[in-house]
């Protein structure tokens, strides 16, 4: 006889099934985790790449760009393979690799860290590549370059550059190459079939070699089969000649031929003997001015070039300060003080050519005053050298003009100089003013980059324009009204 069922019965009979559903779900989670503590290798973290390389020096505004996204470089930050670092228009970082090799970047430049194997046991091993994507990069081989010539490449948009142990500058846009060397050996040649971006070595389908010792400069346009070599003349040309600054590697220390240790000075200027003979010749006494005769009366041109320095308590008082590395053009400095004095208190803005760095005051502050409208700003001083195969000489500066509309971002400007051996030269840029006061401009004969103070009372700007037989370089400081 069948047993009559009651609710406490039914009660049990249900709390007993799902006694048994949660301890076959529980047998099967402790089976999928014994399952899962069998196979380690499908929860292992991949560890991060090594280090390559460290920043020593930053100056301006860069970006490091790797795996885990983007952040600002700072002194100390490490480099890893298939890093990027990116500089904006004052921005300019040096590199020291674990090959103490060196490598600077200048402002408005992308620069990948494509691959840095060195071996340390077995440098001749070494597996090396980068790839200037656009702007201008100085490299200075270490023991890698130097040992495994055929495993180093630098690339850019449309070339690349093979290395015999060598020091040099590479400027790239996506259009046109050009590298000087200032000492050793490299090789450029346009990719092909023959020169493929993800090979190693110097190419030798259409290659051309520049030695350091050549005073020339090779350039490889987009439509040209093949590089061509310049003549000497070319190599003061705006954005190739010079790196912007003279720079601490690590820290400005006595012994400037320690390199290796990370002390004393690293020197941005290209140091071919024509450039050290123009540097030598700017030391040497200049001749006075000859006085008018009657039949060559004075001229009436206002010259904004002081006839004696600005006195360092002057230029003090000023929100914007140009300050210079050594002597500058010595006797004929007219508005610059030593760096030290003009970094004190204030921020660097943008470089000036390799001698001079433009300092503002500003508490490490970044955004200019609202509110400002057009401003045309009058010329306070300037200062402007022609150099020349003959050395180098000053100029006068008779009048300018710097018109910056702060609210569509906007400048222009223009100066008027002479000097005997040039004849009147004007020089003209207009562009964009960008975040924290900035505006620089480059073109194939003139460049440019200057900023204002954040309460847009002053700028300044360097300048440098080339002419058919030399080039100048200039100074100014601006004045609201």
């Amino acid at each position: 006889m069948a047993q009559k069922s009651t609710p406490k019965m039914t009660q049990t009979l249900i709390k007993t099934a799902i006694v048994n559903a949660l301890m076959t779900l529980l047998l099967a989670v402790a089976g999928h985790s014994v399952a899962v503590a069998q196979e380690p290798a499908a929860l292992t973290i991949a560890a991060p790449q090594p280090a390559v390389g460290e920043v020593s020096l930053v100056l301006g505004k860069a970006w490091l760009v790797s795996g885990s996204g983007r952040r600002a470089v700072a002194t100390g930050t490490e480099i890893r393979a298939e890093d990027r670092i990116l500089t904006e228009a004052n921005g300019h970082v040096h590199i020291r690799f674990v090959d103490q090799a060196l490598v600077s970047v200048r402002p408005d430049s992308r620069l990948e860290i494509v691959q840095y194997d060195y071996n340390a046991d077995a440098p001749e091993q070494s597996t090396i590549k980068l790839n200037l994507e656009e702007g201008i990069t100085r490299a200075i081989s270490g023991a890698g370059a130097s040992a495994a010539r055929e495993r180093f490449r630098l690339n850019t948009p449309i070339a690349a550059i093979g290395v015999r142990g060598t020091d040099f500058v590479v400027s790239a846009t996506p259009r046109a190459v050009r590298a000087l060397v200032n000492e050793g050996v490299i090789v450029m040649a346009p990719f092909s079939s023959d020169c493929r971006a993800d090979s190693f070595g110097p190419c030798l389908i259409n290659a051309v070699e520049l030695t350091g010792s050549s005073l020339q400069v090779i350039e490889l346009e987009g439509s040209s089969t093949a590089p061509r070599l310049l003549p000497a003349a070319v190599e003061r040309g705006p954005g190739m000649m010079e790196e912007e600054v003279r720079v601490a590697v690590n820290d400005v220390q006595n012994n400037a031929d320690d390199q290796n240790a990370g002390t004393g000075i690293y020197l941005e200027s290209v140091t071919s003997q024509r450039v050290k003979n123009e540097a030598a010749n700017a030391t040497q006494p200049q001749q006075p001015p000859q006085q008018p005769t009657p039949e060559t009366p004075t001229p009436s041109l206002v010259d904004f070039t002081p006839e004696t320095a600005i006195a360092g308590a002057e230029l003090a008082e000023r929100n914007l300060i140009w300050g210079r590395w050594g002597d500058g053009q010595a006797a004929q400095e007219r508005m610059t003080v030593a760096m030290a004095e003009a970094s004190a208190g204030r921020d660097v803005t943008v470089p000036g050519g390799a001698d001079y760095l433009l300092f503002r005051a500003g508490n490490g502050g970044e955004r200019i005053a609202s509110g400002l409208g057009t401003v045309s700003f009058g010329l306070a001083s300037a200062q402007a050298f022609y150099h020349s195969d003959s050395g180098v000489a000053a100029m006068t500066v008779n009048g300018g003009s710097l018109d910056i509309n702060f609210d569509n971002s906007r400048f222009s400007t223009g100066l008027d100089l002479n000097h005997s051996l040039t004849g009147d030269v004007q020089f003209s840029a207009s562009g964009r003013l960008y975040d924290g006061g900035y505006f620089h401009t480059r073109s194939d004969t003139e460049r440019m980059a200057g900023a204002v103070s954040l309460d847009g009372t002053e700028a300044g700007y360097f300048f440098e324009k080339q002419l058919e037989s030399g080039n100048i370089q200039g100074l100014t400081l601006w004045d609201a009204p």
